[in-house]
């Protein structure tokens, strides 16, 4: 890799759409990571750009107007894209082109990794947030795991003992292809055993529990970003996570539940199970019956808890530690590259 460049000017570009979205997070904390040590700024691809992130990270929205576009540099898109859009051509041609590959679109890599003839930009770097997902699309790459802040992500102070009844739960966008239906038989029987069962985007599930002979009044069923993530992962004792139609390529959502502390119960398939050893920092499991089970010993024994939630923040401090951060930092100060990937000799 080559020297690091010193203050460049990088373009990070999101649609910016939703302030509780894993890609909108990824991408504001890569921005403030890289300010530390770049002249960095803050692009919505998007024309419905969050007005609250707009006007608390100052954001502004790509145009092709003089000043609203990115004009030379570095430009990271982060889950968008710049095809089909006439601002490109207005624009300076980038240092270097970085496409950060945090969802599971095949379609996109055409729109990304070819131009247009007019478009004279730089060969697409991409990084993808996981090896699972660099194997799924069959592209070479950097692998990066997405960003968190530990520092916010952390394990709650005090016992957890201190709770009257165990809390179960799970945290995600509230979009039906985030939740399996299988799980709301689970989440009842764990309310009926005494849990307490914790959903944060899940209102969209309200309808499928009231046609299964009425709610259960331990389960809470609360909004998209009804908490903040790290005060809503912190009334957890356990955390379980399984997606529908979705599939995570990276969840970071459960590395933060890890950061916390948690035990976390997962479905194998999803790029956070690279980071899991089943039953020495969490729980992985193929089926429904599984799972019940795994919570079941959970629910049965606070030490086996403790002990988990222990051995996953010690893998997410691993992952996350500064000498780690620093190798996934300098890939994106480093200067340009030459057209086969390669850092160019010096």
């Amino acid at each position: 890799m080559s020297n690091p460049v010193s203050n460049p000017v990088i373009h990070i570009v999101n649609g910016f759409l939703n302030p509780h979205g894993g890609s909108e997070q990824e991408a504001l904390y890569l921005g403030r990571l890289l300010a530390e040590r770049a002249d960095v700024r803050l692009w919505a691809s998007s024309s419905r750009c969050s007005p609250e992130l707009a006007s608390q990270y100052g954001i502004r929205k790509i145009g092709p107007g003089a000043g609203n576009r990115p004009d030379g540099g570095v430009y990271v898109f982060v889950g968008a894209h710049w095809r089909r859009r006439l601002w490109p051509y207005l624009s300076k041609a980038p240092a270097r082109l970085i496409y950060v590959f945090n969802t599971f679109h095949p379609k996109i890599l055409s729109l990304t990794s070819a131009h247009p003839p007019l478009l004279r930009w730089p060969k697409t770097e991409y990084v993808f947030i996981s090896e699972f997902q660099k194997q799924l699309l069959g592209v070479e790459g950097e692998v990066q795991p997405s960003p968190i802040d530990i520092r916010l992500f952390a394990p709650a102070p005090g016992p957890r003992t201190s709770r009257t009844s165990l809390a179960i739960g799970r945290l995600s966008r509230d979009t039906a292809d985030k939740h399996d239906p299988e799980d709301l038989a689970l989440y009842r029987s764990w309310a009926q055993e005494g849990a307490e069962v914790r959903l944060q985007g899940a209102t969209c599930l309200r309808d499928a529990f009231d046609a299964a002979s009425g709610a259960v009044p331990s389960v809470q069923l609360l909004a998209e970003g009804a908490m903040p993530a790290v005060d809503f992962l912190r009334s957890l004792d356990v955390f379980y996570y399984r997606t529908g139609a979705h599939v995570e390529t990276f969840g970071r959502v459960v590395l933060e539940a890890m950061a916390c502390a948690l035990p976390v119960v997962c479905h194998r398939r999803g790029g956070y199970a690279e980071w899991i050893r089943h039953g020495e920092n969490g729980f992985l499991f193929d089926s429904t019956d599984e799972a019940r089970g795994i919570v079941r010993r959970l629910m049965a024994d606070p030490s086996l808890r403790a002990s988990i939630g222990a051995r996953a923040r010690e893998a997410v401090e691993s992952m996350y530690s500064s000498e780690a951060v620093e190798r996934r930092t300098r890939f994106y100060l480093s200067g340009p590259r030459a057209q086969d990937g390669s850092a160019p000799d010096h």
